[in-house]
């Protein structure tokens, strides 16, 4: 056991090789859920000018500062103003206009009085024709009910920092600024190679002692989860001639990390960690973690592999641990820790005294967070997969737990 590395060196020894990848133009419209490579800075004041946060009247604060329901004010309504129209009038004493959300305050008045606050609120009607004169039944201060230019964001002010995650408000924030391409982080390019005589592709017909490849399609799809850009580089049998020629087309379509899995353990047939030593360099091979401990860091040709095992859920779970945070790494995640989680065990749970990421649903029960292992936990039981939330961590050691228990949980779920 003593041989084995543990997983936060092995986390760290593979983090501490990447680093964020070149930058790229894109459209904004494309953007969602990339990395910015730069600052944004706005070029403009957001609102541009100041404007009307309510349908009503625009006014001299003045005029209406003794108004109240039982002394109504009068005004005189001088012009008509809809959102996208600028006023040529002036308001002066005892005037207003009629104004909509979003339109331009016009000179002269410095508030706005909510129609609700006139005699020209009715409820449930469409708009009237413009009035003449209206009464207020409120006071207002000068700036009520209206957004002053620049009191959002001000020109020249940085507005997004480099390394954030661009979600749909900043998209959003993005568009009012007038902002077409945005400076993003390059996606990783992942390839992935399974390995395995008895691996066929899902759609060929099974024969006896073969199974369909579910690793390469699993891995596929978190990588497009976690925002890069997954290459098949196919099947290799179980052949050192093979593997090499597997790991060579990888490395022919420029990518950034290879992930293998299979062939890293100590059997007859495996063959990718003797590969990677012939063409490159093994950072270490064996880490003291369940399920997963055959996983093997190094170079091929120059370029970064990581050999996972090969049953599908050691597969799954090794990729969380260690994959993943070196594919936010290079796309510039200034953060990339795992969701956790503190959990109460509902039941009793066994190990075997490695680091465990066990399969568990965890809800919200009675008050406090609860987990439950779902099913049997061996390494090729893809359903207690798909039934669990969330990966239950048992710390190195440690080989049974009663109910009651409170340990950490990794909630499938984005990096924070």
């Amino acid at each position: 056991m003593s041989s084995l590395l543990s997983v936060e060196e092995a986390k760290k020894k593979i983090i501490d090789k990447f680093t964020t990848l070149e930058a790229e133009t894109i459209p904004l419209n494309a953007a969602a859920g990339r990395v910015l490579a730069e600052n944004i800075v706005s070029g403009i004041d957001l609102p541009l000018f100041p404007n009307s946060s309510m349908d009503g009247f625009a006014v001299r604060s003045i005029d209406v500062e003794c108004a109240t329901y039982d002394k109504q004010k009068k005004l005189k309504v001088v012009d008509d103003i809809p959102a996208g129209k600028v006023s040529l009038m002036t308001i002066e004493e005892d005037q207003t206009s009629r104004i909509m959300t979003g339109a331009p305050l016009p000179a002269g008045a410095d508030a706005v009085i909510p129609i609700e606050d006139t005699n020209q609120f009715k409820p449930g009607k469409q708009s009237e024709p413009l009035q003449l004169e209206i009464k207020v039944f409120r006071s207002v201060k000068t700036g009520d009910f209206v957004r002053q230019q620049g009191e959002d964001i001000q020109s020249g002010e940085k507005v997004l920092s480099s390394g954030k995650r661009i979600r749909p408000q900043e998209v959003g924030l993005l568009a009012m600024l007038g902002i077409t391409e945005v400076p993003v982080v390059r996606r990783p390019r992942i390839a992935i190679m399974s390995t395995g005589d008895e691996l066929v592709p899902i759609d060929t017909p099974l024969q006896a002692g073969e199974i369909h490849d579910s690793n390469t399609h699993t891995l596929h799809a978190q990588i497009v989860r976690d925002g890069g850009d997954p290459l098949n580089s196919g099947i290799a049998s179980d052949l050192e001639t093979a593997v090499y020629e597997g790991l060579v087309r990888a490395v022919s379509s420029e990518v950034d990390l290879i992930i293998s899995t299979a062939g890293v353990s100590v059997g007859a047939f495996d063959f990718v960690k003797s590969v990677v030593e012939q063409y490159g360099s093994v950072e270490f091979w064996r880490v003291n973690i369940r399920p997963g401990k055959p996983l093997t860091f190094g170079y091929f040709q120059g370029v970064p592999i990581i050999g996972l095992p090969g049953n599908p859920v050691s597969a799954f779970v090794s990729y969380e641990i260690f994959v993943r945070p070196a594919i936010y790494r290079m796309s510039g995640f200034k953060n990339a820790e795992q969701l956790i989680m503190q959990v109460r065990l509902i039941d009793p749970v066994e190990s075997d005294g490695r680091e465990s990421y066990l399969r568990a649903f965890v809800k919200r029960q009675e008050g406090q967070w609860t987990a439950r292992l779902t099913g049997h936990q061996g390494s090729g039981n893809l359903r207690s997969l798909i039934q669990a939330n969330a990966l239950l961590v048992i710390p190195s050691g440690v080989k049974s737990l009663p109910s009651n228990s409170v340990m950490e949980a990794i909630l499938f779920n984005d990096f924070s």
